[in-house]
């Protein structure tokens, strides 16, 4: 048949694209993603990056030294000049100085700058953990995607072979003259059926391994069944929800975020004190001011600076930082529901999945003691071919939903880990070392 052979041919460029992947299991296939996901990387990068900024920050603790050097012409005009006699005059001029500044008190802009980049470095921490949280998930629900198109291909070829020998057995019917032509137009055209079913899984699954390879980075291969975390979900919903709010990353960036924006707030108080510095320095010049010969000297100098006014910029700027405390707050707040709506929707959909996974599994028996039923009478003549293929179909039908229901259970667990921000600790895997906060280390 014209089917069969694109049957075949569908098979076999799956299996080429399958002999070309890797073997993993669950827990392999999650630290491949926390080693080499890009989403996670550019994580990573944005922490560190932020990190760094706090070494910007604490250089305002330490001495700046600062060098000049020139060499030129001067014309110059002055009382002394003109007192001797010269008026204008034009000399070569060279200049050289050196300035060491040590900042005694800023405002404390710099302790609170510091403070500041320490709350911001924390958050980006918290965001590098929400991030392996949120992509693990994604490679697990690659993983089971795969598992699940697996099983509805093996079910779907099961039901050709179901159809093919049914077929067989109305085709020498008809071949000893005992059956009717329409039960073998018919039967052939549930074959067909059946094997268009399979061409359909086989696209599936492909599709679901080009999805793996997008999160995990390689085509899989003989991959492991995986177990239910059941053991590891909460009780109840208000023990997930509490979970969730105490260990979420998400909710603990945002709550760093508060920190670095009161930080910035009370950096914007420094303009409002006296700024203090020691300064020593040394320079050498020569012909200065229309004055020939080498002029040098040395300072060492206690020195205040304080701004009076200067256009209410810095009013503004405290107001502003005000307000982004404000902000900073609401987004947490915000971030709060947040995290309580996704463990609810994950606790309802695994409380719902769950509830209807018996049912699927009696329709699946039922319809499985039905068929031998069907094809008994069948035999004798007391069911018709139709009845029979019904049945086919519908045990079918009620085997893929129970297929579905399972993975989806399965996959709603792993969701509710998730959403507490425990996935990765329950799967084992080894974090990368940009979610340790600054708070929490020795």
């Amino acid at each position: 048949m014209r089917v069969s052979r694109s049957l075949s041919l569908g098979i076999a460029m799956h299996l080429a694209c399958v002999s070309t992947s890797q073997a993993l299991s669950l827990q392999e296939s999650i630290q491949k993603v926390l080693d080499e996901n890009p989403k996670i990387q550019a994580a990573k990068s944005e922490r560190r990056a932020v990190e760094e900024e706090i070494g910007q920050a604490k250089a305002g603790y330490f001495p700046t030294v600062d060098v000049t050097a020139g060499i030129g012409w001067e014309e110059s005009n002055n009382p002394t000049t003109r007192g001797r006699g010269d008026g204008s005059v034009f000399y070569h001029r060279e200049e050289g100085a050196i300035l060491a500044r040590q900042m005694l008190f800023d405002g404390l802009a710099t302790p609170n700058e510091v403070e500041r980049q320490e709350a911001r470095t924390d958050s980006r921490a918290y965001t590098v953990f929400g991030q392996s949280e949120i992509t693990a998930l994604d490679g697990v629900e690659a993983y089971i995607k795969v598992l699940r198109r697996q099983e509805l291909l093996n079910l779907a070829k099961e039901n050709l072979q179901r159809h093919q020998g049914t077929n067989d057995q109305i085709k020498l019917r008809s071949e000893r003259g005992v059956g009717k032509r329409a039960d073998v137009d018919q039967s052939m055209g549930r074959v067909a059926l059946a094997e268009k079913n399979v061409l359909s899984e086989i696209g599936n699954l492909k599709d679901a391994e080009t999805s793996f390879l997008r999160v995990i980075g390689i085509l899989p291969e003989g991959i492991q069944p995986i177990q239910s975390p059941g053991t590891a979900l909460p009780q109840s919903l208000d023990q997930a929800i509490e979970e969730a709010l105490a260990d979420h990353p998400i909710l603990k960036s945002a709550n760093s975020d508060i920190d670095s924006a009161f930080a910035q707030h009370a950096t914007a108080m420094a303009p409002y004190f006296p700024r203090f510095d020691i300064e020593a320095g040394a320079s050498h010049n020569y012909n200065l001011d229309g004055i020939r010969g080498t002029n040098s000297d040395m300072t060492a100098m206690l020195r205040m600076r304080y701004n009076i006014f200067n256009g209410g910029k810095d009013i503004a700027r405290r107001e502003q930082t005000a307000q982004l405390i404000n902000q900073a707050k609401d987004i947490r707040d915000n971030t709060h529901r947040q995290v309580i709506e996704s463990m609810r929707l994950s606790w309802v959909a695994h409380q719902t999945v769950k509830s209807q996974l018996e049912f699927f599994k009696q329709h699946v028996d039922s319809s499985e003691k039905t068929i031998s039923a069907y094809q008994q009478q069948f035999n004798i003549g007391q069911r018709t071919l139709l009845d029979l293929l019904d049945t086919f179909n519908e045990a079918y039908i009620a085997k893929s939903s129970y297929i579905n229901a399972k993975y989806d259970e399965l996959f709603s667990q792993f969701r509710i880990l998730a959403s507490k921000g425990q996935l990765n600790k329950y799967l084992g895997t080894t974090l990368p070392t940009e979610v340790q906060p600054l708070s929490s280390a020795d």
